[in-house]
């Protein structure tokens, strides 16, 4: 019987709290809800969650906030925001503090569960938080959980973005990783603005690869990447 998914709702609303509590049940969600802050950083830290759903405009402690003290022992867990105001700082601030995706109020329950389904799709491409994910690409040694890429005199941290494309193109290594799949997994969303972005980083992961000649990312029309190792 496969394990119904944990999900902790810290939402100060009493109301609207109980609503999306009810709905994630019926649902087929374990569900906990934390009415502020200081109740959801306690709640977090005494159980485990798979999902996360955090009010940005909670007493005590905000959502940011609560974010950024999560992601300082578990760098994995979804999080989606919660957000009375749509404005463009805001998600930039959610996305700093380690969310993966943003919802404005109102919103619909329906859309509130397509967006949880799409974000627990995404993160099962990526590897769990305890597990062990070292590559050796060429001259390079790449490890998934210290977010590491390093040679003979080099080494250097990855973004989270670099990371987990990293972690794609080695899993498929010498084989193509597609383009539309990477999107998705990462950035949750295969839309044009998500592609440039990983246009982007890919760019970057190639400065990070170029002293190792015999190690390349290559582009593969109308398809993806591959990553080349002897």
């Amino acid at each position: 019987m496969k394990k119904k998914t944990r999900i902790l709702l810290c939402e100060d609303d009493p109301n609207l709290g109980m609503l999306l509590k009810d709905y994630l049940i019926a649902k087929g969600f374990e569900t906990e809800l934390a009415v502020d802050g200081n109740e959801g950083l306690k709640t977090f830290r005494r159980s485990s969650f798979d999902f996360l759903i955090l009010d940005v405009m909670m007493p005590q402690k905000d959502g940011f906030t609560l974010a950024a003290e999560i992601r300082q022992d578990d760098k994995h867990t979804p999080i989606l925001f919660l957000t009375a105001k749509s404005m463009k700082e805001d998600t930039l601030e959610g996305f700093k503090a380690g969310g993966d995706d943003y919802m404005t109020k109102p919103f619909s329950m329906e859309e509130l569960l397509a967006r949880i389904q799409a974000i627990l799709r995404r993160s099962a491409a990526l590897p769990d938080a305890d597990e062990v994910v070292q590559f050796t690409i060429g001259a390079y040694a790449f490890d998934y959980q210290k977010q590491k890429l390093s040679s003979p005199g080099f080494e250097v941290k990855l973004t989270t973005k670099e990371n987990e494309l990293m972690y794609l193109l080695c899993k498929n290594k010498n084989g193509i990783m597609e383009r539309g799949y990477a999107l998705k997994a990462i950035w949750g969303d295969d839309n044009y603005f998500n592609g440039r972005s990983m246009d982007v980083y890919i760019a970057k992961l190639r400065k990070h690869l170029k002293n190792d000649p015999a190690v390349e990312i290559i582009n593969i029309h109308g398809k993806g990447f591959k990553l080349l190792v002897p």
